[in-house]
Protein backbone atom coordinates (compact mmCIF):
# COMPACT_ATOMS: atom_id res chain seq x y z
CA UNK A 1 0.00 0.00 0.00
CA UNK A 2 1.60 3.24 -1.05
CA UNK A 3 1.03 6.37 1.56
CA UNK A 4 1.96 9.99 1.64
CA UNK A 5 2.48 11.24 4.59
CA UNK A 6 2.94 15.30 5.58
CA UNK A 7 4.24 16.13 8.71
CA UNK A 8 6.08 18.99 9.37
CA UNK A 9 8.07 17.75 12.84
CA UNK A 10 11.36 16.44 11.45
CA UNK A 11 11.25 14.00 14.59
CA UNK A 12 7.23 13.19 14.09
CA UNK A 13 7.58 12.75 10.36
CA UNK A 14 10.75 9.81 11.00
CA UNK A 15 8.99 8.33 13.91
CA UNK A 16 5.62 7.54 11.97
CA UNK A 17 7.71 6.72 8.53
CA UNK A 18 9.51 4.47 10.32
CA UNK A 19 6.38 2.75 11.64
CA UNK A 20 4.53 3.01 8.39
CA UNK A 21 7.50 1.39 6.40
CA UNK A 22 7.98 -1.31 9.50
CA UNK A 23 3.82 -2.36 8.83
CA UNK A 24 5.13 -3.30 5.25
CA UNK A 25 3.86 0.15 3.34
CA UNK A 26 5.51 2.23 0.80
CA UNK A 27 5.79 5.69 2.71
CA UNK A 28 6.87 9.02 0.82
CA UNK A 29 7.67 11.11 3.38
CA UNK A 30 6.89 15.21 2.58
CA UNK A 31 7.45 18.39 5.19
CA UNK A 32 4.87 21.02 3.49
CA UNK A 33 1.86 21.07 1.58
CA UNK A 34 2.92 22.55 -1.98
CA UNK A 35 4.97 19.31 -2.07
CA UNK A 36 2.41 17.07 -1.23
CA UNK A 37 -0.13 18.33 -3.05
CA UNK A 38 2.18 17.96 -5.90
CA UNK A 39 3.04 14.12 -5.02
CA UNK A 40 -0.78 13.68 -5.01
CA UNK A 41 -1.18 15.09 -8.45
CA UNK A 42 2.01 13.07 -10.17
CA UNK A 43 1.59 9.76 -8.59
CA UNK A 44 -1.42 7.22 -7.30
CA UNK A 45 -1.58 6.39 -3.42
CA UNK A 46 -4.05 4.17 -1.25
CA UNK A 47 -4.06 6.55 1.64
CA UNK A 48 -3.04 10.30 2.45
CA UNK A 49 -2.40 11.07 6.63
CA UNK A 50 -2.13 15.05 6.28
CA UNK A 51 -1.01 17.13 9.44
CA UNK A 52 -2.97 20.89 9.08
CA UNK A 53 -0.60 22.89 10.45
CA UNK A 54 2.32 22.88 7.31
CA UNK A 55 4.11 25.47 5.39
CA UNK A 56 3.20 26.82 2.10
CA UNK A 57 0.28 24.93 2.31
CA UNK A 58 -2.09 23.39 4.96
CA UNK A 59 -3.07 20.47 5.40
CA UNK A 60 -7.23 21.00 4.90
CA UNK A 61 -5.75 23.42 1.96
CA UNK A 62 -3.84 20.49 0.50
CA UNK A 63 -7.23 18.00 1.24
CA UNK A 64 -9.41 20.46 -0.59
CA UNK A 65 -7.13 21.34 -3.32
CA UNK A 66 -7.12 17.60 -4.28
CA UNK A 67 -11.10 17.00 -4.04
CA UNK A 68 -12.07 20.35 -5.49
CA UNK A 69 -9.99 21.17 -8.27
CA UNK A 70 -8.17 17.70 -9.12
CA UNK A 71 -11.13 15.20 -7.97
CA UNK A 72 -8.65 13.29 -6.18
CA UNK A 73 -10.34 10.79 -4.01
CA UNK A 74 -7.69 9.14 -2.42
CA UNK A 75 -8.60 8.17 1.49
CA UNK A 76 -7.18 10.71 4.09
CA UNK A 77 -6.43 11.39 7.56
CA UNK A 78 -5.96 14.84 9.00
CA UNK A 79 -3.66 14.68 11.65
CA UNK A 80 -3.68 17.80 14.24
CA UNK A 81 -2.70 19.45 17.34
CA UNK A 82 -5.72 21.48 17.32
CA UNK A 83 -8.49 20.67 20.03
CA UNK A 84 -11.30 22.85 18.89
CA UNK A 85 -14.26 21.75 16.72
CA UNK A 86 -13.43 24.25 13.83
CA UNK A 87 -10.69 22.38 11.98
CA UNK A 88 -12.46 18.95 12.49
CA UNK A 89 -15.84 20.90 10.83
CA UNK A 90 -13.36 22.35 8.40
CA UNK A 91 -11.68 19.03 7.73
CA UNK A 92 -14.50 17.26 7.06
CA UNK A 93 -16.54 19.57 4.90
CA UNK A 94 -12.87 19.76 2.77
CA UNK A 95 -13.78 15.85 2.83
CA UNK A 96 -11.56 13.47 4.65
CA UNK A 97 -12.38 10.70 5.91
CA UNK A 98 -11.42 10.20 9.43
CA UNK A 99 -9.46 12.59 11.95
CA UNK A 100 -6.90 11.83 14.90
CA UNK A 101 -6.00 14.79 17.48
CA UNK A 102 -2.57 14.58 18.86
CA UNK A 103 -0.94 13.36 20.91
CA UNK A 104 -2.43 9.36 19.62
CA UNK A 105 -1.10 5.84 20.04
CA UNK A 106 0.44 4.58 17.00
CA UNK A 107 -2.23 1.59 17.82
CA UNK A 108 -4.94 3.78 17.15
CA UNK A 109 -3.23 5.01 13.74
CA UNK A 110 -3.06 1.59 13.13
CA UNK A 111 -6.51 0.85 13.72
CA UNK A 112 -7.83 3.72 11.88
CA UNK A 113 -6.15 3.07 8.59
CA UNK A 114 -7.11 -0.68 8.98
CA UNK A 115 -10.49 1.01 9.20
CA UNK A 116 -10.35 3.01 6.15
CA UNK A 117 -8.50 -0.22 4.33
CA UNK A 118 -11.79 -2.26 4.72
CA UNK A 119 -14.04 0.64 3.77
CA UNK A 120 -12.08 1.39 0.71
CA UNK A 121 -11.30 -1.98 -0.19
CA UNK A 122 -7.49 -1.10 0.08
CA UNK A 123 -5.59 -3.85 -0.73
CA UNK A 124 -8.51 -5.88 -1.08
CA UNK A 125 -7.37 -9.55 -1.20
CA UNK A 126 -10.91 -11.29 -0.20
CA UNK A 127 -13.61 -11.92 -3.07
CA UNK A 128 -16.14 -9.45 -3.63
CA UNK A 129 -19.94 -10.61 -4.45
CA UNK A 130 -20.98 -8.84 -7.29
CA UNK A 131 -24.22 -11.06 -7.88
CA UNK A 132 -25.54 -14.68 -7.58
CA UNK A 133 -23.30 -15.34 -10.09
CA UNK A 134 -20.31 -12.94 -10.15
CA UNK A 135 -17.92 -12.88 -7.68
CA UNK A 136 -14.81 -10.35 -8.54
CA UNK A 137 -11.19 -11.09 -7.29
CA UNK A 138 -9.26 -8.13 -7.43
CA UNK A 139 -5.67 -9.21 -6.39
CA UNK A 140 -5.88 -12.06 -8.59
CA UNK A 141 -7.70 -9.71 -11.58
CA UNK A 142 -10.29 -12.38 -12.15
CA UNK A 143 -14.54 -12.86 -12.18
CA UNK A 144 -15.61 -16.10 -11.43
CA UNK A 145 -18.58 -16.47 -13.39
CA UNK A 146 -20.86 -19.91 -13.79
CA UNK A 147 -18.83 -19.58 -17.81
CA UNK A 148 -15.82 -19.83 -15.31
CA UNK A 149 -12.74 -17.51 -14.79
CA UNK A 150 -12.43 -14.66 -16.90
CA UNK A 151 -9.23 -12.85 -16.70
CA UNK A 152 -9.07 -8.91 -17.29
CA UNK A 153 -6.37 -6.44 -17.21
CA UNK A 154 -4.90 -5.09 -14.30
CA UNK A 155 -6.46 -1.69 -15.12
CA UNK A 156 -9.82 -3.15 -15.81
CA UNK A 157 -9.27 -4.65 -12.30
CA UNK A 158 -8.31 -0.86 -10.96
CA UNK A 159 -11.83 0.73 -12.48
CA UNK A 160 -13.64 -2.25 -11.28
CA UNK A 161 -12.60 -2.00 -7.84
CA UNK A 162 -12.86 2.02 -7.75
CA UNK A 163 -16.40 1.22 -8.89
CA UNK A 164 -16.94 -0.85 -5.88
CA UNK A 165 -15.62 1.32 -3.56
CA UNK A 166 -17.80 4.17 -4.96
CA UNK A 167 -20.53 2.15 -6.10
CA UNK A 168 -24.66 3.72 -6.71
CA UNK A 169 -22.98 7.69 -7.19
CA UNK A 170 -21.54 8.86 -10.30
CA UNK A 171 -17.83 8.82 -10.97
CA UNK A 172 -16.60 11.23 -13.78
CA UNK A 173 -13.98 10.40 -16.43
CA UNK A 174 -11.99 12.99 -14.55
CA UNK A 175 -11.93 10.84 -11.63
CA UNK A 176 -10.87 7.86 -12.40
CA UNK A 177 -8.24 9.82 -14.22
CA UNK A 178 -6.89 11.52 -10.91
CA UNK A 179 -7.24 8.82 -8.96
CA UNK A 180 -5.91 5.43 -11.20
CA UNK A 181 -3.36 6.57 -13.36
CA UNK A 182 -0.58 8.49 -12.24
CA UNK A 183 0.36 11.97 -14.22
CA UNK A 184 2.73 10.53 -16.86
CA UNK A 185 0.94 7.46 -17.92
CA UNK A 186 -2.43 9.15 -18.28
CA UNK A 187 -4.98 7.55 -21.35
CA UNK A 188 -7.29 9.34 -23.57
CA UNK A 189 -11.35 8.95 -22.71
CA UNK A 190 -11.42 6.64 -25.53
CA UNK A 191 -9.05 3.90 -23.96
CA UNK A 192 -11.40 4.55 -20.51
CA UNK A 193 -14.12 3.87 -22.90
CA UNK A 194 -12.78 0.45 -23.96
CA UNK A 195 -12.00 -0.52 -20.66
CA UNK A 196 -15.59 0.43 -19.95
CA UNK A 197 -16.82 -1.96 -22.63
CA UNK A 198 -14.59 -4.87 -21.60
CA UNK A 199 -16.27 -4.78 -18.53
CA UNK A 200 -19.98 -4.15 -19.84
CA UNK A 201 -19.17 -7.35 -21.86
CA UNK A 202 -18.70 -9.39 -18.67
CA UNK A 203 -21.03 -8.10 -16.45
CA UNK A 204 -23.63 -7.00 -18.28
CA UNK A 205 -24.60 -3.75 -20.23
CA UNK A 206 -26.56 -2.69 -17.35
CA UNK A 207 -24.57 -3.04 -14.65
CA UNK A 208 -22.06 0.50 -15.56
CA UNK A 209 -24.60 3.24 -16.90
CA UNK A 210 -23.29 5.79 -18.72
CA UNK A 211 -24.49 9.69 -17.59
CA UNK A 212 -24.57 11.81 -20.46
CA UNK A 213 -22.02 14.59 -20.53
CA UNK A 214 -20.88 13.56 -16.66
CA UNK A 215 -19.61 9.82 -16.01
CA UNK A 216 -20.18 6.49 -15.09
CA UNK A 217 -22.48 4.55 -12.08
CA UNK A 218 -21.94 1.35 -11.00
CA UNK A 219 -24.89 -0.60 -9.44
CA UNK A 220 -24.12 -3.50 -7.32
Amino acid sequence: MKVLLLEDDPALNDLLGEHLTDKGYAVTLTTNGQEALEYLIDEVFDLALLDINTPVMTGIEVLKTMREDYKNQTPAIVLTAYQDTKHLKESFESGVDDYIKKPFDLEELDQRILKLCKHFLIEQSDEIKLSSSITFLPELCQLQMESGIKNIAQKERDILKYFCKHKNRVVSSEELLQNIWAYEEMPTDATIRVYIKNLRELLGKDRIQTIRGIGYKFEL
